[in-house]
């Protein structure tokens, strides 16, 4: 861990930076968060900066020109049994306290508790930093940061209102609604310190408009800076035969933002035309949950191929695999699978839900979101198709390089930086 020396003088727009990316988590498997961490800081270093992650668990997969700063918490979600995690070294930790009380209660507390920890360790070592980026906590303990005079930005990849309002619309029970509200409850600590902060950085148009919406902002407040794809990793693998009834998709956790609910009936419809379908999961469901349930109800396991925790050269290698992958969602802020299938030259078909347009343009079919049938129709075209399918795989490529590689996110990001210093 690095000591508390003073930040270099700024001068020219030529020198280095210090930064402090933060996340509350940050491994790449944990979700679009973590990718997030994972190539910005390499981008951001890349470039010649240095570069910090503060972390909570689990931890990032980090390049080694990055250093990582742990922040450790309880890491409940690893745990067999959340009751029984909180030990005697804990009972002395308002903060860990906290976090236990809420996690056994239903809640989400690792964004607040981050918060006060991240407080703490820069309130002893936050001068030796040009710029702290918060990867959105939006934890009340930045307004603290905030106040202390430390330059300061957070980016909000999409209102996590959305997330909530998708998930109760798709509950049956009040029981249910009352568990996502309960879970959702560190949204009003989120609304309230995004309205504080001076500066907001997000990945696309839409999340901007929505952000701008969700938490009553002006937009001149909201930086947009797109993702990147790294394209030297996500690329196609030539030679490589492709299964022309092989799908891939991308499942998290049964979370209705994703759309895996409309694309399970749209795959079953399909199987009388084309029986051999096989449908490729990234990521596992949750075991008992209700996609597990939409699969067994469709009799869809025979036609089913899970993986999960896998590198990124297998994943590669399963695009390669594949004829088409499928972006389902209700929303996105902007839709990393999307561009990563592209970028290994996948035909993708996308719905319109929040960003997605804006990464795949005119390189893939959009069709509209929770319509089960607009994605059974343009599989089924893309799969008849093989023309089709190859010009969209090469539009893609080129669209990825062209408009979203992490060196240009990284440029674009520093330029944010710097007006906020300044």
């Amino acid at each position: 861990m690095q000591t508390a020396t003073a930040a270099a003088p700024l001068g020219d727009i030529a020198t280095p930076l210090k930064i402090a990316l933060c996340g509350y988590r940050s491994n790449p498997f944990s979700g679009g968060q973590g990718v997030y961490i994972k190539y910005l800081s390499k981008a951001l270093a890349d470039a010649g900066h240095s570069v910090s992650v503060i972390s909570g668990e689990p931890y990032p997969h980090l390049h080694p020109s990055v250093e990582l700063i742990p922040l450790p918490g309880l890491n409940l979600y690893a745990e067999e049994n959340h009751l029984t995690a909180l030990k005697a070294p804990h009972l002395g930790s308002a903060t860990d306290l906290f976090e236990w009380t809420s996690m056994a209660t239903g809640g989400f507390p690792e964004p607040y508790t981050f918060g006060r920890r991240l407080r703490r360790y820069l309130r002893h070592h936050g001068k030796q930093f040009d710029i702290i980026h918060d990867n959105q906590s939006l934890a009340s303990g930045l307004l603290d940061i905030q106040a202390a005079g430390l330059p300061l930005t957070s980016t909000i990849h999409h209102p996590i209102t959305w997330d909530r309002d998708i998930a109760l619309a798709h509950a049956h029970t009040r029981i249910e609604k009352l568990g996502i509200r309960r879970w959702h409850n560190f949204l009003r600590m989120q609304t309230r310190v995004a309205k504080r902060l001076e500066h907001i950085v997000t990945v696309s148009e839409n999340a901007k408009r929505d952000i701008a919406t969700a938490f009553g902002l002006p937009g001149e407040r909201i930086t947009v800076v797109p993702n990147g794809i790294d394209c030297d990793e996500f690329k196609p693998i030539p030679g490589t035969p492709r299964n022309p009834v092989q799908i891939i998709t991308t499942a998290s956790a049964d979370q209705p933002l994703k759309g895996t609910q409309h694309l399970i009936p749209a795959i079953a419809s399909l199987l009388p035309t084309f029986p051999d379908l096989k449908l490729v999961f990234i990521g596992r469901p949750k075991p008992g949950g209700k996609t597990e349930a939409l699969i067994e109800k469709a009799g869809l396991w025979p036609n089913i191929e899970i993986h999960t925790g896998i590198s990124n050269e297998t994943l590669v290698a399963l695009y390669a695999q594949s004829s088409i992958a499928v972006v389902p969602s209700e929303y996105e802020g902007f839709g990393l699978p999307a561009g990563e299938a592209m970028a290994c030259g996948v035909p993708v078909v996308s719905t319109d839900g929040g960003a997605l347009p804006e990464v795949v343009g005119d390189a893939g079919i959009v069709v509209p979101a929770k319509s089960s049938g607009a994605l059974a129709q343009a599989i089924g075209e893309l799969l008849q198709n093989e023309p089709r399918r190859h010009v969209l795989g090469q539009s893609g490529r080129e669209r990825v390089l062209r408009e979203f590689s992490w060196q240009q996110a990284a440029d674009r990001m520093v330029q944010h930086y710097r007006r906020v210093i300044g």
